[in-house]
């Protein structure tokens, strides 16, 4: 089923990451990077992520996914600008893969699974955060790794599968701003 993103608050747009490790919700930050925030909900609502693989991996660092082809080479065929924001890069955040271009994201996003990798504050946009899920965070990051093609161990030993990812609005009451995503993010670090 489609939604209608031109008619929904993606303040209230809820995705659900369904890995073959669990899944994780995911709040957006509408407010911090519109243009992202779409360009990742209308590839998610027309299925462009099910059935990829979390690529690149390094524990206590960050999880990577959303290349078509798997390599980290892959996209959309087009590239967004970035909207670099005030949002630090803290633990469940979720950002925008680019090459070293600043205008060169497309499709690939990174979850943070550092307590705070402040150098990439500023230097990549940052468009939402896990809400719950946090601990498949954990079990993705902490996969068996080998070397890939650039010489950096972060290549998982086994696929690591993005099964789909689902697209809901949030009830009344659920967390709505990016002020309440942090709140429920810091609750289930405690």
């Amino acid at each position: 089923m489609s939604m209608d993103l031109d008619s929904v608050d993606f303040s209230r747009v809820r995705a659900r990451f369904l890995t073959d490790k669990g899944e994780i919700v995911v709040a957006f930050f509408p407010d911090r990077a519109p243009r992202t925030v779409r360009n990742f909900l209308e590839l998610a609502d027309k299925g462009f992520y099910d059935g990829q693989i979390f690529h690149r991996v390094i524990k206590d660092f960050m999880v990577q996914g959303g290349c078509p082809e798997g390599t980290g080479t892959g996209g959309p065929g087009y590239t967004i600008e970035a909207e670099f924001n005030d949002t630090l890069h803290e633990r469940g955040v979720i950002s925008m893969a680019r090459s070293r271009h600043p205008d060169s994201a497309g499709s690939q996003f990174f979850f943070v699974h550092n307590d705070h990798a402040a150098h990439l504050d500023n230097q990549y946009t940052a468009f939402g955060r896990i809400v719950d899920g946090l601990d498949v965070l954990d079990a993705l990051a902490s996969v068996e790794c080998e070397f890939g093609p650039g010489g950096e161990r972060s290549r998982p030993v086994e696929d690591l599968k993005l099964e789909k990812v689902v697209l809901s609005v949030a009830e009344e009451g659920e967390e709505t701003s990016d002020e309440e995503a942090d709140e429920a993010n810091e609750e289930q670090q405690t």
